[in-house]
């Protein structure tokens, strides 16, 4: 596969948010260091962090998608589970300087200045982030296949991010963060303008540095799962079962293992034919079954083993965890 068709099969949340990522840092940078608003510095800091992760995420996300090879015969899904890890690093140490610049704003609070460049891209900020997170959401809904149109992709999204894609659900949490942390800042900016109470500069920019450590504790807590290796939803297991049970051949389902890599599953199982077959026809109804399963763009990986059926009902979903 060339580089070109790699790319195209990189996450596009993903990319989009950490092309709108550096844009906004760029401008909150420029607005941070001309109005001096503590405020303003952490959301620029977390909107650098936000493109750095994201970045990274996006080339993890293209890695991922490298065919199967003879020494990675499992392929590369987990490849995204690693950038995700190098991401949270990012945002911890980011973090740490956010909540050190928030204490000494808190020493020492200063009058920030240029009121309505800071109240315009903060604003604009906002937008942009809103339309990353509801780009995320969309595509949570589609990774989960989940039918969902106008507000309900909200709740949708909530109720189903932890089957969506580690960069989906990266950018998803990172841009509830950056979002909420772009509202603090506002908030911050305009009451310092129109108050005394300057410590609100501070502590915004404290409450934003743990904002950030709390998504990076949440997607390091979720990419750690899937470096070990994570079972699949229980959905899909009884998709992967419905498919192998609805063939006429099968009597039942001895063991069923699917395991979770990256965004996409590799299944393990052993299938009970019907009694009498002669080992060409099952082999040949073994390939069938795995060529039904590789049809679906979820599964990348199948092996298959061939039982007679033992008269003994084995495959009770209702059992599972």
């Amino acid at each position: 596969m060339g580089l070109w068709a790699l790319l195209k099969k990189g996450n596009t949340s993903s990319l989009m948010a950490a092309l709108g990522n550096t844009a906004v840092a760029a401008a909150k940078g420029v607005a941070a260091a001309l109005s001096g608003s503590g405020a303003m510095f952490a959301s620029a800091m977390h909107s650098v962090a936000d493109a750095i992760n994201q970045g990274f995420v996006f080339a993890g996300s293209v890695l991922a998608e490298k065919q199967p090879t003879r020494r990675f015969p499992t392929g590369f899904g987990r490849v995204i589970n690693l950038f995700c890890m190098v991401a949270v690093m990012v945002v911890f140490f980011m973090a740490y300087e956010t909540i050190l610049e928030g204490f000494h704003l808190l020493a020492h609070p200063v009058q920030a200045s240029n009121f309505w460049l800071n109240f315009a891209i903060l604003l604009i900020a906002i937008l942009i982030d809103g339309a990353i997170l509801w780009k995320a959401m969309k595509e949570i809904v589609r990774e989960a296949r989940v039918e969902a149109k106008g507000l309900a992709i909200i709740p949708a999204a909530f109720r189903n991010v932890g089957r969506s894609a580690p960069p989906t659900r990266l950018v998803f949490y990172e841009d509830i963060v950056a979002t909420l942390g772009a509202s603090l800042a506002l908030i911050a900016v305009i009451v310092t303008q129109l108050s005394d109470f300057k410590m609100l500069d501070g502590i915004a920019t404290i409450l934003i540095g743990f904002l950030m450590v709390g998504v990076a504790f949440k997607v390091g807590y979720d990419n750690m799962v899937g470096l070990i290796g994570v079972a699949a939803p229980k959905d899909v297991e009884d998709r992967v079962a419905g498919l192998l049970l609805a063939d006429a051949d099968v009597r039942d389902i001895n063991q069923l293992r699917i395991l979770q890599e990256g965004r996409t599953y590799h299944v393990d199982g052993y299938v009970e034919l019907r009694v009498g077959l002669t080992l060409a026809d099952a082999d040949d109804i073994k390939f069938r079954l795995k060529a039904i399963l590789l049809s679906d763009p979820d599964i990348t990986d199948v092996t298959l083993g061939i039982l007679e059926d033992n008269g003994v009902r084995d495959w009770r979903p209702e059992l599972t965890p």
